[in-house]
């Protein structure tokens, strides 16, 4: 079990790898739970940790986790012996190199074989710009962008941003979760200070245009769509606050659709998932218009998987528990070769 880290989503990355190493555990698992930025976490740790509590409403400052990044196990990651001994490791990371793709590609170096997705697909994933290009290009609606980087793209002015796109917009950094760094910017006046806030976790910052509407979420499991979920935040935006304080949002599966309207989400969703070649599971974010149209937001690799996660709750809507969900991402890891056993693709 991979846990914990060094991007700004740790906390999150904790809270979900010490609950899914607790429910493979009973269903008969030996885990071995492993930080890449301390090492390995006993039992009596995991519960001390989890009788304390890893999550926050706000994520860790990038300066509280700098000494953890200079000591950070992952360019020896692959050879760590509970690495290689493993029949599959599961990754509870999020954000940064976990979710990144260069995690993965150490294991694929290794022939390892590990939960979600490999490292091309999982790369495409976080980088928001590039998923929107292939989203496009499969046919499946999202905002209008601009996209601003420290060593290329400079941040349009704000007479562009009102003619291209109009206001108000979502600034946020381009290789990101959780809504770390994310702002909504409804004045030129507020955009360059937005956009260097997001710079601050990212060097590529997205200006996206803001569509307002129901915020929906599908699951994939497999090759299969899960039921759709809709999301009611108590803030205007489903924020690192609304998402992992309980009481500031609440969830609902399956969401109030009609079955043309569910068909199609969760076929938008299915054509998300392939266009970016992922595999295992996922999690594909939607905004709904009033007049019911659907724009993809994200997808998400390795999605949370805390108490008040959104694929747990999918999953759940599904007739599938907690345990259950997490013995059937480990069966879809242990069904791929691994590369010592004739080489791993993303398909």
């Amino acid at each position: 079990m991979l846990l914990g880290g060094t991007s700004a989503e740790r906390d999150v990355s904790l809270a979900s790898g010490l609950r899914i190493a607790k429910a493979l555990r009973e269903t008969g698992h030996d885990v071995t739970s492993l930080d890449p930025a301390r090492g390995v976490i006993d039992e009596n740790e995991e519960r001390a940790m989890e009788n304390a509590g890893v999550m926050k409403p706000a994520p860790p400052s990038l300066a509280s986790l700098e000494h953890m990044t200079r000591t950070s196990l992952s360019p020896s990651l692959g050879t760590l012996p509970a690495v290689r001994k493993a029949d599959v490791v599961f990754l509870a990371l999020h954000g940064g190199f976990g979710e990144d793709g260069t995690v993965q590609a150490l294991l694929d170096m290794v022939g390892v074989r590990y939960t979600g997705s490999g490292h091309l697909a999982s790369a495409l994933a976080m980088d928001k710009d590039l998923s929107k290009v292939l989203f496009r290009a499969a046919g499946v609606p999202t905002a209008d962008w601009f996209l601003v980087s420290q060593c290329g793209e400079a941040a349009p002015d704000a007479a562009r941003v009102e003619r291209e796109i109009g206001w108000p917009v979502i600034v946020k950094p381009s290789k990101q979760g959780s809504t770390v760094g994310l702002s909504i910017v409804r004045a030129g006046d507020q955009l360059a200070s937005a956009v260097a806030d997001a710079m601050r976790y990212d060097d590529e910052v997205m200006i996206e245009r803001f569509i307002p509407g129901r915020e929906l979420t599908v699951s994939v499991l497999g090759d299969q769509a899960l039921p759709v979920g809709e999301i009611f935040p108590r803030h205007e935006i489903y924020d690192y606050e609304c998402k992992y304080t309980p009481g500031m949002a609440r969830e609902e599966f399956p969401a109030k659709l009609s079955a043309t309207e569910t068909a199609e989400i969760q076929r938008l969703a299915l054509a998300a998932f392939r266009a970016l070649k992922l595999d295992g599971y996922a999690r594909i974010d939607f905004r709904m218009t009033e007049r019911g149209e659907f724009f993809c937001l994200e997808a998400n690799t390795l999605p949370g998987m805390t108490p008040l996660s959104l694929l747990p709750q999918a999953a759940a809507a599904k007739g599938m528990d907690f345990g259950a969900l997490c013995e059937r991402i480990v069966e879809l890891a242990m069904a791929k070769p691994s590369l010592e056993l004739g080489g791993r693709h993303d398909t």
